[in-house]
């Protein structure tokens, strides 16, 4: 098909692309339609691979690999973890070469790849698997579409047609590949904002604030069950380890937390130093009541296997306090015009510090509010009351819980 004659028809590919990207469509659908649609153009394609680098806490970034002989795109993940292995296959890619050079494209005749050495190793098995051409391309981004390390969309295309690509193939890749770059880049930008609020406000809020509740001074009034907790002694271990162990021991503690808490449907809001401020919410208080206890068990159990990998590596351990309240809050936007914080605030939030701070005192890992316990159900029979107390700034003494030591000594359920 000549350049004229295929140009209506690469047009309405292109609208295609934008219309499913505008309409929220996963980057796999948006590259299998674009392959498919160029194959019914005559493009002879067999393999399409395109990915990026991300800014997320744990990857690194995704690739999509659309086959002519597979019914769905493979989507893979690469981790941070995995950085060395990652920038030993970077430098040894057709991508790496690229990027370097400036140039937009990249192309290798594939036929004689199989019997001499390939300048790229990818470039041998594709074509042991038959491949004839490839081209590779780098979109370049700028401005504010560069976030984190994702400065480009890199794409290759192969074929095993027996000429590889004609000039017209390679002319209807130069005006589509781009068309999906911006796709995924709009994509992966949604993606990216979704991950950092969630990451850094909590899942519920984050979902919050990216549907629109961002208002300064507007906050709902909910009835839910607080938690507060943090780790024994932590200012002793600051003062006593290598600066250099602190933050990988922070992060071991927070996650075993943190973990357990949405395991069981809470939403972490805050991270106080060494201390975790939670909620869960309380349509069915019973139910709420009993998963909050259960992710106290858990959070021990986690704790509990974390100090033993720890005191095996002979890094320095430690434990945590747990306290559970019920009450009324303002969950919503708090601060200045420029700087704002989605918490939740109110008396309940500072009874429940209240009631944290007995835990020293009373030699408890667990402290209950008699709000949780009047809530709890059938989860009061683990309930042990610890007296009544006059806390700190609160009108009223109050009784004190805790769980059974039956109910909640490490390791036990």
């Amino acid at each position: 098909m000549s350049r004229t004659a295929a140009s209506a028809p690469l047009a309405d590919i292109s609208r295609w692309i934008a219309e499913r990207a505008l309409a929220g469509e996963a980057e796999t659908r948006i590259l299998e339609g674009a392959c498919e649609r160029l194959a019914r153009l005559g493009v002879d394609l067999r393999r399409a691979v395109i990915g990026a680098d991300t800014l997320h806490p744990v990857l690194l970034g995704r690739w999509f690999e659309w086959h002519r002989d597979r019914d769905d795109v493979k989507q893979t993940e690469y981790g941070r973890a995995a950085a060395p292995e990652s920038e030993e296959l970077w430098r040894r890619s057709p991508f790496y070469g690229l990027f370097h050079s400036g140039q937009p494209r990249l192309r290798r005749r594939l036929t004689a790849a199989a019997n001499s050495p390939p300048e790229f190793p990818i470039l041998a098995e594709l074509a042991a698997d038959g491949m004839t051409d490839y081209v590779a391309y780098c979109s370049r981004l700028g401005g504010l579409a560069v976030v984190g390390e994702m400065d480009s969309i890199f794409s290759s295309w192969t074929t095993d047609g027996s000429d590889g690509f004609s000039d017209d193939d390679l002319a209807m890749l130069d005006q589509i590949v781009p068309c999906v770059a911006s796709a995924i880049v709009g994509i992966s930008l949604g993606r990216i904002a979704g991950t950092l609020v969630e990451t850094y406000l909590g899942r519920d809020a984050g979902r919050r604030v990216l549907r629109g509740s961002i208002e300064r001074g507007v906050a709902e009034r909910i009835r839910a069950i607080l938690w507060l907790s943090d780790l024994k002694g932590f200012t002793r271990l600051v003062d006593s380890v290598a600066p250099e162990l602190v933050i990988p021991m922070l992060n071991d503690y927070a996650d075993a937390v943190i973990s357990s808490i949405h395991s069981h449907g809470g939403q972490v809001l805050k991270l106080i130093g060494d201390g975790v401020l939670a909620i869960f919410d309380l349509d069915r208080p019973t139910d709420a009541c009993r998963r909050a206890l259960e992710c106290v068990k858990e959070a021990f159990r986690r704790i509990d296997a974390l100090n033993s990998d720890r005191g095996a590596r002979r890094l320095p351990v430690t434990d945590s306090y747990i306290a559970l309240h019920i009450g009324d809050v303002f969950y919503g936007n708090i601060g200045s015009t420029d700087r704002l914080d989605f918490t939740v605030i109110g008396p309940a939030v500072n009874e429940l510090a209240r009631i944290a701070g007995m835990s020293r005192s009373l030699d408890q890992d667990v402290i209950l509010s008699s709000a949780f316990a009047a809530a709890a159900g059938a989860g009061r029979d683990q309930l042990v009351s610890l007296g009544r107390y006059a806390l700190r700034g609160v009108a009223r003494p109050q009784e004190l819980f805790t769980l059974d030591r039956q109910c909640h000594q490490h390791g036990e359920t």
